[in-house]
């Protein structure tokens, strides 16, 4: 058990339980009492918004403080390293927006979704290469968790341009002071994680008061929390910095709770009535081929562009069908994607069936077929160390 909660691909293995409970739950007696208990008001907010927009603002700190950590301190710290999964990461966007857009071009309703196959689910992605073993190697796993991290950076900036709606002026200055005293932490030397978390919930309150989607507060958060360490304090000796230690305490609880949580309150989707009217409909299609068709073009057809013109190199000891079974892997979105086409779509039931039937029949396939493909692919024989440095 303990080697299971260790590992960093456990988390997508859960996701794929839960997301299947949800189908089945949704198809079961039981599924007027699940809808129902989704709507159930606690508070304020029913659960569904307690946990689409606080849980998830969680999800998001963790995401925030990932992104930091690797951009000051980690795989994307340096240009050389952030060129291939930059430009894969990038056309990984680029190919299945337009894909969507193709599809749906004539209802401007329905381009509220556009953004939705554009996400990569890490945790998903990396639960099928845990599966494979020794047979993909170590770089092509740097490789997908690198380009996953900027491929959320972008959908964070999507969510926080395209998914914000009336606007509050005054909850979005006191989001701004409250930035700035965190920000004045920070330079202050405050080490603690306390202040910063308490006024981190403050601020979730006025960024979910001011329009801007509630989620957003946790990666602004995360981007004040301290990393630097205390000058010859040793990391052996737990001198940890307050980023490294709040990312080490949120990673198990996010990738086995509130994740799975979103994912079976999300997932669930309802068979019954099922036409090919819902299934073939032009959102659905896009945003399947967008995951399916428009991430394998996007990541594989940008990097091979990048690696032929010598501006970056292929993953050491990876083959290019390799390559191309991992930018399939890139297709599965499932936890952004679903998130994205929950705010494009928030009133309306139709459409986010078949965002979540395109969601799940895109990232199923993906899965399958980059699964498929990485496990009859030989790995790359290892060259001579004289061979090339």
């Amino acid at each position: 058990m303990r080697r299971f909660l260790d590992s960093e691909a456990s988390g997508g293995l859960v996701l794929m339980a839960v997301a299947a409970a949800a189908i089945l739950v949704a198809n079961s007696p039981l599924a007027e009492s699940y809808f129902h208990l989704l709507h159930i008001y606690a508070g304020p907010l029913s659960v569904s918004h307690w946990i689409n927009d606080a849980l998830m603002a969680v999800f998001f700190l963790l995401v925030g403080l990932e992104i930091k950590r690797e951009m000051l301190d980690g795989q994307l710290s340096s240009w050389s390293r952030r060129v291939l999964p930059g430009v894969a990461a990038a056309g990984g966007m680029l190919v299945p927006a337009l894909i969507y857009t193709a599809f749906n071009h004539d209802s401007p309703e329905a381009m509220r979704g556009w953004a939705i196959p554009t996400a990569t689910d890490i945790a998903f992605a990396l639960g099928v290469l845990s599966l494979l073993g020794s047979r993909v190697p170590a770089s092509l796993k740097v490789f997908l968790a690198a380009l996953a991290i900027i491929d959320d950076l972008g959908a964070v900036v999507i969510i926080a341009i395209f998914y914000t709606s009336n606007l509050s002026l005054p909850d979005l200055a006191g989001a701004a002071v409250l930035l700035a005293v965190l920000y004045g932490l920070n330079r202050g030397g405050v080490r603690s994680l306390v202040p910063y978390l308490l006024l981190g919930v403050v601020l979730w309150v006025l960024v979910f008061r001011s329009g801007v989607h509630a989620t957003v507060a946790g990666v602004l958060l995360a981007l004040t929390i301290p990393i630097q360490k205390t000058p010859g304090a040793p990391e052996a000796h737990g001198d940890l910095s307050p980023l490294h230690k709040l990312e080490h305490a949120l990673s198990k609880p996010v990738a086995f709770i509130i994740v799975p949580v979103f994912g079976f309150a999300n997932a669930g989707v309802s068979f019954a009535g099922l036409s090919s009217d819902i299934l073939l409909a032009p959102l659905t299609l896009g945003v399947a081929l967008g995951l399916l068709l428009g991430k394998v073009v996007g990541v594989f057809g940008f990097s091979a562009l990048m690696i032929r013109l010598k501006l970056a190199d292929l993953p050491s000891g990876a083959s290019w069908a390799q390559f191309f079974g991992v930018a399939i892997l890139c297709g599965i979105g499932f936890t952004m994607s679903l998130f994205i086409g929950l705010l494009a779509f928030a009133e309306q039931p139709l459409l986010q069936s078949e965002v979540k039937f395109g969601i799940l029949g895109g990232s199923i396939l993906a899965g399958l077929l980059g699964y498929l493909l990485l496990r009859v692919v030989k790995r790359k024989a290892a060259r001579p160390a004289t061979a090339r440095a």
